[in-house]
Formats: C-alpha cells, structure tokens, sequence
C-alpha cells in the first residue's frame, strides 16, 4: 500500500473512532440527562407527599377560591384566613367560616405551598374560633350538614364551646342575645357543622 493509501486508511480509522467515541459520549450525556429527569421528578413526587392541603391554602391567601361543602352548597369568597381547622372567605358583606372537614373540594388553588410559620397557629383550632365568636356575640348564620345531600340552617349566637360541639341559643332575626330572647338551644357536634355566615355585615 502507498503512503497516500496508508493515510487515507489512518484517516478513516480515526474518523470511525472519532464517531464511535462521539456516541458514546451522546450516549452517556443523554443517560445523565434521564437520570437528572428521573432525580427531579423523583424529588418533585417526594416533595408533594409532604404538602398537607392547608400548605396549599396558606399559599392562596388574598386570592378568590371556590368551596364545594359536603351539602353540595358552593361558597366563594377571598380566601383570608387558613386555621389548622377551618378557613375563612371574605365576601362583600359577610364572611364564611368553613370548617375542612365540611369541604369536599376546592377550585381556584394555585401549585404552590407554603408551610406553618407558627406553633400557636397550629394550636388554633375550630373550638378557638368558635369561642372567639361566642365573646364577641356574633349572630350568626349556621349551616349543618345533612345526610340526604342537603343543609338545614339555623340562626343564633354561640353560647359555649366544648371540645368536639358548641351550644347555639337561637333566636328571631334581628334578635340581641337575652335571656328573654332565646327560642331554643341548639347542641350541635362540630362533625354536623357545614359552615357559619356572619350576619347584618359582622366580620369574623
């Protein structure tokens, strides 16, 4: 073979090897490529398994929300306050406490999340808003949940709290809590409870 020969033949070894190497190095780059995706992903997954559903309504406070209770009614509002119980939604002239449990779905809840910044947040449950409206003497309108898919309401003013329901002295529209002017004193278990509405403008 002559040296033209011989140099072509070494050239297109070195181009074979040079594209061999090349793939392999596609290769590899792609492999670390997957491996990243499959890590991020994997992290992702790992990261929403920790994210409870108030992180997610923390992140969405200030911002319009749609809840669908359990009674099949629907409440909107600005969403203001998330408990470690309940939330509450602001409308023109009322507000909603809603406790989680009477939820059966959100709309309008953006992916992100933000965690507790507090202990006392976490220890303030439905009992402490609750009692918080029986001193301010509230009245109140109280949705409870029914079990043919549907809600009963009730009018009053939250007389006591105790750990799992709350006394509700109900009353006439328009009625001041007195003595005199209770019709009724309703128990009702918090389990029962689909959501208050304040009443006449009264904020929360």
């Amino acid at each position: 073979m002559d040296i033209d020969g011989r140099q072509m033949r070494a050239y297109s070894d070195a181009m074979r090897w040079d594209a061999l190497f090349e793939d392999m190095e596609a290769q590899l780059a792609s492999e670390q490529l997957l491996g990243l995706e499959s890590e991020v992903s994997e992290r992702a997954r790992m990261e929403m398994a920790g994210i409870d559903i108030c992180d997610r309504l923390r992140a969405a406070i200030g911002q319009k929300i749609e809840v669908k209770l359990r009674s099949g009614t629907h409440v909107s509002g600005t969403l203001s306050h998330v408990g470690s119980e309940s939330l509450v939604l602001d409308q023109d002239s009322h507000q909603w406490l809603v406790p989680l449990t009477a939820a059966l779905a959100y709309q309008g809840l953006g992916r992100q999340a933000r965690a507790i910044q507090s202990s006392a947040s976490q220890r303030l449950g439905l009992a402490s808003a609750l009692r918080m409206l029986a001193r301010d003497r509230a009245e109140l309108a109280v949705h409870l949940l029914e079990s043919a898919q549907g809600e009963a309401t009730m009018r009053g003013v939250v007389d006591r709290v105790g750990r799992d329901h709350f006394d509700l002295a109900v009353m006439l529209p328009g009625e001041v809590r007195r003595s005199g002017n209770v019709v009724a004193v309703a128990t009702i278990p918090f389990q029962s409870l689909a959501a208050l509405r304040s009443l006449r403008g009264q904020d929360f």
